[in-house]
């Protein structure tokens, strides 16, 4: 089963635009290093919650929007050497090539599959 990399970030709206040419930039990098497959998506029914919820996770604004990203790759160990090769990956340079939301904010993790279907 795939090994997934989550993360959640809160995105300016106004920048939306400027978030998908980056992801289109730096995605293909994950691919180059072993990921299977990616996935940006978009805030578009994202509720308040009760007790919590998504904007609060990444102190979204609301001037923001909720991004909630996956990469998936074939294993944990081709996902740690993938992303130790991203760390150090000069096209990676924050920099150079500066993020356009918080990075601050991101939270993130790796994920064991321990289900999953498909049709």
């Amino acid at each position: 089963m795939p090994y997934i990399d989550g993360f959640v970030i809160a995105v300016p709206t106004a920048n939306r635009q400027k978030f998908i040419d980056h992801a289109r930039t730096f995605d293909p990098v994950f691919m180059e290093y072993g990921a299977t497959r990616v996935i940006e998506g978009w805030g578009d029914d994202v509720p308040d919650g009760k007790v919590t919820d998504f904007r609060r996770s990444v102190q979204a604004t609301p001037e923001e929007t909720v991004v909630f990203s996956w990469i998936e790759w074939p294993d944990k160990a081709t996902r740690d050497a993938g992303m130790k090769k991203m760390m150090e990956d000069p096209r990676m340079d924050p920099s150079t090539n500066p993020m356009p939301f918080d990075g601050k904010r991101m939270i993130f993790g790796g994920f064991e599959s321990v289900v999953e279907l498909e049709r």
